[in-house]
């Protein structure tokens, strides 16, 4: 038992850090190209499927060290492990982004999505569109997007986890 609990932090470490390593290189080139401010969907839905993907990859690599089996509660628990430590690896990269290398993304950002609400809906009151800039602001500091960040990785690493879990999933027999 001692060595599956080892073999799960491992796995859980190994993987978050790749996931993590992958993450900043793909957040990097967003960066490089001056997209980082943007938000494409498509940028989303690649993080997506890189996630996926590793997450996938770590419960078979898992589950060939561990006999050929894996459970659904293994599953979650990797899933979840190596979503924290790449969210923290993602935090840590956005500090670096907000304050050292780009400064002013937040209000670039800003900027962007307030500037692309004004041009999708005309007819907005000014006064609306302050009221929600003043909003988006309050919720901008690092602190909150940290917290946001974390919580995010975590709830999408619990869902992939699950039904890539019960996809994977062999359970020893008794």
């Amino acid at each position: 038992m001692q060595t599956q609990t080892n073999s799960i932090k491992s796995t859980m470490i190994t993987y978050g850090v790749i996931l993590g390593g992958i993450s900043i290189v793909f957040q990097l080139m967003l960066f490089f190209l001056d997209m980082h401010y943007q938000q494409p969907p498509a940028a989303g839905i690649v993080s997506l499927l890189i996630m996926t993907g590793l997450l996938l990859f770590a419960f078979i690599q898992f589950k060939k060290i561990n006999e050929g089996f894996l459970s659904l509660s293994e599953a979650i628990k990797i899933g979840l492990g190596i979503s924290l430590i790449s969210a923290l690896i993602g935090v840590v990269y956005s500090l670096i982004l907000t304050n050292v290398l780009d400064p002013d993304t937040v209000q670039k950002t800003l900027d962007f999505t307030f500037d692309k609400m004004r041009a999708e809906n005309p007819e907005m009151p000014q006064d609306a569109i302050d009221t929600a800039r003043e909003m988006s602001e309050k919720f901008s500091n690092p602190m909150i997007s940290s917290a946001f960040q974390l919580i995010g990785a975590l709830f999408i690493g619990f869902i992939i986890s699950l039904i890539g879990g019960l996809i994977v999933k062999k359970s020893r027999p008794e």
